[in-house]
């Protein structure tokens, strides 16, 4: 069992790192643990929209697909172009003492690949997350997710991703609170 508490504390720490890509926004804040949950979340939505696919395999790549960056770090996009960062390895040291270790390294590398269904709804779902963020920035009065929200609206791209992301840009971040609002 010290081999699973170590896997559990170290994907405790993804609780703590900070998304990095936010401080160049100027605005939001996210660690990547909230990020996993709500990829995962919107990953098991998916799945209640499309039941042909796995959705059990969709959630866990949600919940996986960054988990070597408790490792690494997060790097955004700027940061990967000056920065080597050896992920197999990453992954390779964190499944080394686990019994099911290969069942972590096939989903991220599935989700990685981006070629299976389930990876496709996935990298989508990745990507949702942070229209989600993007949308909510923009409706409390950012001024930066303007230039951004139709770039990561852009990488998404299955049907249902489309279809989700412009149901999203459709509705104000706080309608759900607001509906049916009364101070009875």
């Amino acid at each position: 069992m010290k081999s699973i508490a170590n896997l559990l504390f170290e994907m405790r720490m993804l609780k703590d790192i900070v998304r990095s890509g936010y401080s160049f926004l100027g605005s939001g804040r996210e660690t990547i643990a909230e990020h996993c949950f709500t990829m995962a979340f919107i990953c098991f939505v998916m799945s209640r929209l499309d039941t042909d696919i796995d959705g059990s395999k969709l959630m866990a790549m949600a919940l996986l697909h960054d988990i070597p960056e408790a490792r690494t770090g997060d790097l955004n996009y700027v940061q990967k172009k000056y920065t080597h960062v050896d992920e197999a390895k990453a992954i390779s040291d964190l499944i080394n003492p686990l019994s099911f270790g290969n069942d972590i390294k096939s989903l991220i590398e599935e989700f990685n690949l981006g070629e299976t269904r389930e990876a496709k709804l996935a990298k989508d779902a990745d990507q949702l997350s942070f229209v989600l963020e993007l949308k909510k920035l923009e409706d409390t009065g950012a001024v930066s997710p303007e230039k951004w929200l139709p770039l990561v609206i852009g990488r998404i791209e299955t049907s249902m991703g489309k279809q989700i992301a412009q149901g999203i840009m459709e509705t104000q971040w706080d309608e759900w609170w607001t509906n049916d609002y009364s101070e009875k």
